[in-house]
C-alpha cells in the first residue's frame, strides 16, 4: 500500500503549545469576565438536526452548512428522480443533521426544549467551536471557536448597554485598546429602506448596505435601484451610511420618523451609557452596519480593530422571533460573541501575548546516573507538591544532551541532581539565561519559586 502525506482540510488549523497557551489566555479572560458579569456556563451537540438549523441565517447562511451524511445505506431511500431534482432535494433525502453553524441557534433550541426548568432572565455563556463552509482566507476559517454571551427573556435596553460594558472589560483585560464598538437598529435600518421605497424588500436592502465596505458606494446605490429604490433617497441615506457623527445621524434619522423604535432605543442605549464617561467606550454608531444574520430585529453590535487589517472581532444583536420559530413565542434575547480565532491573530500581530503565558516550565531537573533518576523522582514530585512547574528529563542520557532538551524548550532553570548533591542534599539550581548557578537545598529552592 503507497504511503500517502498527511494534510489537514482547508480552512482548519493544529494548534501547538504555545499557541494552546495563547488561545487558552483568551478563554480565561473572556470566561472570567463571563462569570462575573452573572452568565452562566452552557455546552451543546456540535451536530444538531438541520430542520433546526436551515432557514435561521439567510440563504447565503443556509450554503454555508456542513451537512452531514445519514449512518449506513443512506443511499437506499433515493430513487432516480431524486437526482433531477437536484442537489438541494437529494441533500434532504440523504442528510438530516448538519455541524452548527453558530451558538445561537442552538441556545435558541436548548431553551425552548428547557424552558420550564429556566428561570427567565436567562444568561448563559457558551466557549465551543463552530462550522462553515466558507472560502479559507485571512480571518475566515472553516472551523473557529465562538465565545458567546445571551441573555434571553428580557427586552431591557440595560441589557444593550451591559454587553457593550463587558466589550470594554474583556478587552482591557487582554490590553487591546485599538477597537471600535459600531452599533446599529436594525428598525432604523427598516426605515430607510422604507425611506428609498423598498418597505417590502428591507432584508434585500440590508443585505445590499451590509456590502459598503466591500464594494463601495456607487455599487450600492446600483444595487440599491436595482431592487426599484428611488435613486434621490438613496443619495441622501448614503450620506447617512457614511457618517460617524452620532449627534448628526440621530437628528437625521428622528426627522425621518421620530416614533420609530431604532431611534428611541438607540437614544435610551447611549443615555444609559452616559453614566460610564470614566471607562472611555469606544462606541460610534454606524447606519451601514447591517448584520447578515436575518434572525437580527433590533440593536445589532461589530467590533473591529483599528490598527490591524481584520475584519470584525465580535459582533451581536437583539432577536425577537429566534424560540418562536421553534413553538416559544414571545421570549426577546440579545447575545454577542467574540471571535477567538481572530482576536488571536490581532493580539499576535500587535505582540500583545505576555512572555510569560508560553511558559511551560519553571525548572527542569538533569541528573547524572540511573540512581540519581531514582532520587530525582522524589525531588520533582515535592516541587510539583509545592505548586512549581516542575519536569523531570525521563531517561539516564548523557548531562549534555539534558541541557540541550532543556533549552530546545526553553525552561528557565535546572536542577543539577548528581551523587555529590543526593549525599548533601543540596541541588545545583542553574539558571539557563545568565549560566549563574548555586547550591540550594530544596526547602530553600521552594522559597525562591515561590518568592
Amino acid at each position: 500500500m503507497s504511503k500517502s502525506k498527511p494534510t489537514l482540510p482547508r480552512g482548519t488549523r493544529d494548534f501547538g503549545p504555545e499557541v494552546s497557551a495563547k488561545r487558552t489566555y483568551i478563554i480565561d479572560k473572556i470566561k472570567q469576565n463571563f462569570i462575573k458579569y452573572g452568565f452562566s456556563q452552557l455546552e451543546t451537540p456540535s451536530m444538531e438536526n438541520l430542520s433546526v438549523l436551515t432557514g435561521k441565517y439567510g440563504d447565503e447562511g443556509d450554503q454555508l452548512l456542513y451537512k452531514i451524511l445519514n449512518s449506513g445505506d443512506y443511499l437506499s431511500k433515493t430513487n432516480p428522480s431524486d437526482y433531477e431534482l437536484g442537489s438541494k432535494h437529494l441533500t434532504n433525502k440523504i442528510a438530516d443533521k448538519g455541524l452548527r453553524y453558530d451558538l445561537t441557534v442552538p441556545f435558541a433550541r436548548y431553551v425552548v426544549m428547557n424552558q420550564h426548568e429556566i428561570s427567565f432572565p436567562f444568561k448563559r455563556f457558551q466557549i465551543q467551536p463552530v462550522w462553515r463552509a466558507d472560502r479559507p482566507q485571512k480571518g475566515r476559517y472553516r472551523e473557529f471557536y465562538q465565545c458567546d454571551a445571551d441573555i434571553i427573556g428580557s427586552r431591557g435596553i440595560w441589557n444593550e448597554a451591559e454587553l457593550t460594558l463587558l466589550f470594554n472589560d474583556v478587552f482591557n483585560d487582554l490590553g487591546l485598546e485599538d477597537y471600535v464598538i459600531k452599533i446599529n437598529h436594525r428598525e432604523i435600518l427598516f426605515m430607510l429602506a422604507e425611506y428609498v421605497e423598498l418597505k417590502d424588500q428591507a432584508v434585500a436592502f440590508c443585505a445590499e448596505i451590509d456590502k459598503l465596505d466591500k464594494i463601495g458606494e456607487e455599487r450600492v446605490i446600483e444595487n440599491v435601484l436595482v431592487l426599484g429604490g428611488d435613486n434621490v433617497k438613496m443619495r441622501e441615506v448614503m450620506e447617512l451610511l457614511t457618517s460617524n457623527s452620532r449627534e448628526h445621524l440621530i437628528e437625521k434619522v428622528s426627522a425621518i420618523d421620530p416614533g420609530n423604535k431604532g431611534v428611541k432605543e438607540i437614544i435610551q442605549y447611549f443615555e444609559a451609557l452616559d453614566q460610564f464617561a470614566d471607562k472611555n467606550l469606544k462606541i460610534e454608531l454606524d447606519l451601514s452596519l447591517a448584520r447578515g444574520l436575518s434572525y437580527y430585529t433590533g440593536m445589532i453590535y461589530e467590533v473591529k480593530p483599528t490598527s490591524v487589517q481584520m475584519g470584525s472581532i465580535c459582533g451581536g444583536g437583539r432577536y425577537d422571533n429566534l424560540t418562536g420559530v421553534f413553538g416559544l413565542q414571545g421570549i426577546s434575547g440579545i447575545g454577542i460573541s467574540f471571535g477567538l480565532d481572530r482576536i488571536y491573530d490581532v493580539m499576535e500581530e500587535l505582540d500583545l501575548f505576555p512572555e510569560e503565558i508560553t511558559q511551560r516550565l519553571e525548572v527542569l531537573i538533569v541528573h547524572f546516573s540511573e540512581s540519581n533518576l531514582l532520587h530525582s523522582q522524589t525531588v520533582v514530585m515535592k516541587l510539583r507538591e509545592a505548586g512549581i512547574k516542575a519536569d523531570l528529563y525521563p531517561e539516564s542520557d548523557k548531562i549534555k544532551k539534558q541541557f540541550n532538551y532543556a533549552d530546545k524548550i526553553q525552561t528557565p532553570f535546572t536542577l543539577i541532581i548528581g551523587d555529590d548533591e543526593v549525599k548533601t542534599g543540596k541541588f545545583m539550581l542553574k539558571d539557563m539565561k545568565s549560566g549563574n548557578q548555586k547550591p540550594m537545598t530544596l526547602d530553600e529552592i521552594i522559597r525562591e519559586f515561590k518568592g
